[in-house]
């Protein structure tokens, strides 16, 4: 599969590190044109590492301005846009929904939400002009899951989305899907996912969200990352042109 994705242009979000990085690589090296976005500076570094053709740009895609700037540079860049790969977001804080402080709920849509919806909105016109292509948006099964309320609403927004423009834009040639990770073994952050950092109450609450995620697998282990590259890549890819409006929980058996 090492030409797979020869010809296309494919931006992958949150490129800079974890499950993002090693899609935004692994596309590269089986042929794809990737622009890596992140808002984190060293998402350059990581571009560099490409086996193939890379270029990064650094964003806010919390931001519509953020998501179109993006969009419009892997356009200017290699041409247009065929695939692009949501990416963005994951849980900031652990905590039951009582303890939530009316910020830090908004904080969460907008980390976990937003820039699948803004990226969505920006690829569109790129897609439309390119006579068709392929989003994939990477959601969770934490959708059901404790002590991550906010994130769980936002991700069940990405899966309202990915089934609803799915059917809006199929007569299109526009496939929108998503996979549903489970808990992933990964890297140590380069960026926290808590600035603030947490309390130890906050670690405590995370021990139980280990247990929990653990607990409702049917393997009883997290996935590693390359467990979740390859169904992200497959939807991507051609090899999955007659799925669309599907979402792929990959979680070991927890379908959230």
């Amino acid at each position: 599969m090492s030409s797979r994705f020869a010809g296309k242009v494919i931006v992958v979000t949150g490129a800079a590190q974890g499950i993002g990085r090693s899609v935004a690589l692994r596309a590269a090296a089986e042929g794809g044109k990737v622009v890596l976005v992140d808002r984190a500076e060293f998402v350059g570094d990581v571009a560099n590492e490409a086996d193939g053709v890379a270029a990064s740009f650094v964003a806010d895609l919390e931001t519509h301005a953020g998501a179109q700037a993006a969009m419009d540079f892997a356009a200017q860049t290699f041409g247009g846009i065929d695939i692009l790969i949501n990416n963005v977001g994951g849980a900031i804080r652990m905590r039951p929904f009582a303890e939530f402080e009316p910020a830090q709920i908004d904080a969460e849509i907008r980390r976990s939400l937003m820039p699948t919806l803004y990226g969505c909105h920006a690829v569109l016109p790129h897609l439309i002009a390119r006579g068709g292509g392929t989003i994939v948006n990477v959601s969770s099964n934490a959708t059901r899951g404790i002590y991550r309320v906010p994130y769980s609403a936002a991700k069940g927004g990405v899966n309202a989305i990915t089934q609803s423009l799915a059917m809006e834009y199929a007569d299109r040639n526009i496939r929108v899907v998503a996979t549903a990770p489970g808990g992933t073994s990964a890297p140590p952050r380069r960026v926290a996912r808590n600035a603030q950092g947490d309390t130890a109450q906050e670690q405590a609450w995370m021990g139980e969200v280990v247990e929990q995620v653990t607990s409702s697998t049917f393997l009883k282990r997290y996935g590693t990352i390359d467990e979740q590259v390859a169904p992200i890549l497959f939807l991507a890819s051609d090899e999955a042109s007659y799925i669309t409006g599907s979402i792929l929980p990959v979680a070991g058996g927890d379908t959230g």
